[in-house]
């Protein structure tokens, strides 16, 4: 049987996941909200690969400080409302990842890639204009940190915490 496959994504410090997560609550549809609020740097690592992931994380965890996050504004996303995300710490970090594992990624993960926190989702188009209009009058561009990496199995419903790896550098 095949392993499920592994997303990884982002923590943040305390404050900032608590600001978005709340946003993701406030604006999320409840009978899809499964999940805190993210910010997934890989959706389908090989779920076999898993201690060999785990212990590539370690590595790179050690040697990576926080970063620095900043929030810039918000996109669309179609059916959704995004927050983006400028970070050019996390952006090296994620092209050394996406280096080191590229064999494994499928195309969404091989792809570019722009770093955002999903806050709508599955909305209608009219609930998309609605918000961002909304969030987007008064937005303050914020700072936040980057405070490790999260890897979580993916089985079809809610995510299932696999590791949590905190930046030690």
């Amino acid at each position: 049987m095949t392993a499920a496959p592994l997303i990884l994504t982002l923590a943040f410090d305390r404050a900032a996941f608590q600001r978005l997560d709340a946003l993701r609550r406030a604006h999320f549809p409840p009978e899809r909200n499964w999940i805190p609020a993210h910010l997934t740097l890989f959706h389908a690592l090989p779920g076999e690969e898993l201690s060999e992931v785990v212990a590539h994380l370690g590595a790179v965890c050690a040697r990576q400080a926080p970063l620095p996050l900043r929030f810039t504004g918000l996109r669309s996303l179609g059916r959704g409302v995004a927050l983006e995300v400028e970070a050019p710490g996390l952006l090296a970090l994620r092209q050394q990842l996406a280096r080191n594992w590229a064999p494994w990624l499928m195309r969404q993960d091989a792809q570019g890639w722009r770093p955002h926190v999903t806050i709508q989702n599955k909305a209608a188009p009219e609930a998309v204009r609605a918000l961002l209009q909304e969030l987007s009058a008064g937005f303050i561009p914020w700072e936040a940190q980057g405070e490790g990496l999260l890897l979580w199995h993916y089985r079809g419903g809610p995510w299932e915490g696999a590791a949590s790896l905190s930046f030690e550098g």
